[in-house]
């Protein structure tokens, strides 16, 4: 007897979530091989558990400020690569909750250098925000060196901002402009969310500049010898940085819920390069 499984009530979320007719899908299960009405149960089932956790993240959201829309790659039919305008992109890996995606080949070694070269005339030592005023402290939690390029600042920004807008699906001028930072050895930047917390009284004065934080893309410029890896531990897993490679991952709601929590292991050998790309939910001014 044909059982449903896991795999397949997520193919049929990810068929209906992109627009797929259900007369559309039930063909292709019937081509597949799936007894309709093994098929029909599937579909009914499937779609039912999905429109109550839509309605269940949808109160959810009521309380925990959650936001309509966020960046999201398409990766409906498990794609190996993705089309990012002048380049494809390979998908390394991928969890769902939370949603991170390792990504390959994202920038060249060419552009990797340039992005380095530009910025170490004007590093700094890093700041964190500071949501009790709206403005910016140093962290000793943060032990990097770091400098922002404002939007489009050279044609290695302006060519990687564009390709992140359209492996996203978000607007270009809805990106805060790139970080890159240096790490030496022991430097490290310990977990932490991206999202400005709601209920700290600068946050309102951060958030007029395009409101929350909604999507964060790390990228790797050089490879450190050992250590400098992006860890979740939530989900216990750590990110190796590779020249070239992203990790992407997505936050619907300033809650721990979406277990972004993220930090920097310390580099134990050598030097870490990283670019970091910060995407809000409107215009970033």
């Amino acid at each position: 007897m044909q059982q449903i499984t896991p795999e397949l009530r997520r193919w049929i979320v990810e068929q209906a979530s992109a627009g797929v007719r259900p007369d559309d899908v039930l063909n292709a299960m019937r081509q597949a091989g799936w007894q309709e009405a093994v098929a029909v149960a599937a579909m009914e089932s499937a779609l039912s558990e999905h429109l109550a956790a839509k309605q269940a993240a949808a109160q959810a959201a009521s309380t925990t400020g959650a936001v309509s829309a966020v960046p999201m790659l398409n990766l409906v039919g498990a794609p190996r690569r993705l089309d990012a305008g002048d380049r494809w992109v390979d998908v390394i890996a991928s969890l769902q909750n939370p949603r991170v995606v390792v990504l390959g080949n994202l920038l060249s070694e060419t552009e990797c250098e340039a992005l380095i070269e530009s910025a170490r005339p004007r590093l700094a030592r890093s700041l964190t925000v500071q949501t009790q005023t709206g403005g910016e402290e140093l962290n000793p939690d943060r032990t990097s060196s770091g400098m922002f390029f404002n939007r489009g600042e050279t044609p290695e920004v302006a060519a990687l901002e564009a390709r992140i807008a359209r492996l996203v699906n978000w607007p270009v001028q809805n990106g805060e402009g790139i970080q890159v930072l240096h790490y030496r050895p022991g430097a490290e930047y310990k977990p932490h969310y991206d999202y400005f917390d709601p209920d700290e009284p600068g946050t309102p004065t951060i958030l007029r500049r395009g409101g929350q934080r909604v999507a964060t893309l790390v990228m790797y410029l050089n490879e450190p010898m050992r250590g400098g890896g992006t860890t979740f531990p939530d989900v216990g897993l750590e990110v190796a940085p590779v020249r070239g490679h992203a990790v992407f991952f997505s936050y619907d709601r300033p809650h721990p819920a979406t277990r972004t929590l993220h930090g920097g292991a310390p580099v134990i050998e050598g030097e870490k390069w990283v670019a970091t790309k910060w995407l809000r939910e409107r215009e970033f001014v």
